[in-house]
């Protein structure tokens, strides 16, 4: 019911909606359209479907570069894993460019194919805080898409009425107050109070459109607070999503784990793998 927007930040309420005309800051998301350009992406899906694609969850195929883990017994060593494919490493360099990224050293990639034909989609969900670090980031090829961020804290979301378009004043809906204007000769019309609205962050789901080849970096509140999925409605094509994920903490320098996590990023950024 609510849709974000990258030039302001802001999870604004969907037309028709009960939220048309409030919106709320949505901190924690990056996206950049055209992150690649058309031949570097043709060229991306090339090499990956010269490997194959095994079977995975709710119509998805994968193919994953990364070490070996048991998420439940929280156990990791590098397994099979040679490394990331030789084609990220442009990617990889070109990821630099984005402020949002500095320091960004991926260890694993997990590439996943939808086809609107095996039904396929995501559901929401976290990906993992005890391996994975912070920054999330996903590379969106050949078909547009939207990722739904739904949250299930307890906490109330407060929103704000949206911004006119035409001249910056707020331009809320339902009902507000007016009080005249301080007894001032430099004071021009009407103050206006709008009501607070506070609402249940269940009763919230938040768009993220995601255009063909966009980079999106997912972190702080969008990555800890909440969840992510992609609808089966909103596969209309082929979509090739192309997800980096850097090391936690703990497995990086003066963590518990320090020297495993620079043994698998040895390995991650030899950038001579092939899928595990």
């Amino acid at each position: 019911n609510f849709t974000y927007c990258p030039a302001t930040g802001l999870a604004k309420g969907k037309e028709g909606s009960e939220f048309a005309g409030w919106t709320f800051p949505f901190p924690g998301v990056f996206l950049m359209e055209e992150f690649i350009s058309e031949d570097e992406e043709s060229e991306i899906v090339e090499l990956m479907d010269q490997d194959d694609w095994k079977p995975s969850q709710s119509g998805r195929k994968k193919q994953d570069y990364g070490p070996k883990v048991n998420f439940k017994k929280q156990r990791l060593k590098a397994g099979s894993f040679t490394g990331l494919p030789s084609f990220s490493k442009k990617i990889v360099a070109q990821m630099k460019a984005c402020s949002v990224l500095g320091g960004f050293l991926p260890v694993e990639q997990c590439n996943l194919d939808y086809m609107p034909e095996r039904g396929s989609a995501i559901d929401p969900h976290f990906d993992d805080w005890w391996l994975w670090g912070e920054r999330l980031v996903s590379l969106n090829l050949l078909s547009k898409t939207v990722l739904s961020m739904s949250c299930d804290s307890k906490d109330r979301i407060q929103l704000f009425p949206t911004p006119s378009q035409e001249n910056g004043e707020l331009n809320p809906p339902g009902s507000f107050t007016q009080t005249p204007a301080l007894k001032n000769p430099s004071a021009e019309g009407i103050k206006c109070t709008f009501s607070p609205r506070l609402v249940p962050s269940e009763e919230v789901t938040v768009a993220i459109p995601l255009p063909r080849r966009s980079l999106l970096v997912l972190y702080g509140d969008a990555r800890y607070k909440w969840k992510h999925a992609i609808h089966r409605k909103h596969i209309e094509h082929r979509r090739v999503c192309v997800t980096f994920r850097e090391l936690s903490a703990e497995f990086s320098a003066g963590g518990r784990h320090e020297e495993l996590g620079k043994e698998l990023l040895g390995i991650a950024l030899s950038f001579q793998g092939r899928p595990v």
